[in-house]
């Protein structure tokens, strides 16, 4: 005979919640950190660094703006103000959509490729300085298992962990 123990209601003084308000603050710390460095020494803020990144990553360097979006993790209008800063820049060129024409891709220019090749130096030091190397390299596999948990868990729609059976 098995028995089910009822999770107990979470409370502001649950000390796991520590876990969370570290997670917060070293988030914010790092990335108000990685996006100084890109600010000072090549003038590209962090968001616009990973737009540039995920439409360079994307085939023949062109991303539908709403694959932009969610990929950068921004809503509609914030992802069009970025991609407008971009294009004022050069670094990014509004296309029409090749397989729809009613839509619109990003696509990266050559001063945009340039540009985030040069910014890859910093914040790949960035990520190696104020992150990798204060992690234990045991606590990496942990991390990384942990993050793509939650990652994933939060990229579901609301309730359907809760249709498929598992514990939301």
């Amino acid at each position: 005979m098995s028995t089910t123990v009822a999770p107990t209601r979470l409370s502001a003084q649950d000390p796991r919640l520590d876990t969370w308000r570290n997670f917060l603050v070293a988030h914010a710390r790092l990335v108000r950190r990685l996006d100084d460095e890109l600010r000072a020494e090549h003038a590209i803020s962090l968001p616009e660094y990973d737009a540039l990144l995920s439409i360079a990553r994307a085939p023949d360097r062109r991303i539908r703006m709403h694959s932009l979006a969610e990929q950068v993790v921004l809503s509609r209008s914030g992802i069009t103000r970025l991609v407008d800063r971009l294009v004022g820049a050069g670094l990014v060129e509004r296309v029409s959509c090749s397989s729809d024409a009613r839509g619109a891709e990003a696509k990266l220019t050559e001063d945009g490729l340039n540009r985030l090749r040069e910014a890859a130096r910093t914040h790949l030091r960035g990520v190696e300085h104020h992150f990798l190397a204060v992690i234990e390299p045991a606590d990496l596999d942990v991390l990384e298992r942990a993050l793509g948990s939650v990652a994933e868990h939060s990229a579901r729609a609301p309730g359907e962990a809760a249709a498929s059976g598992e514990r939301d």
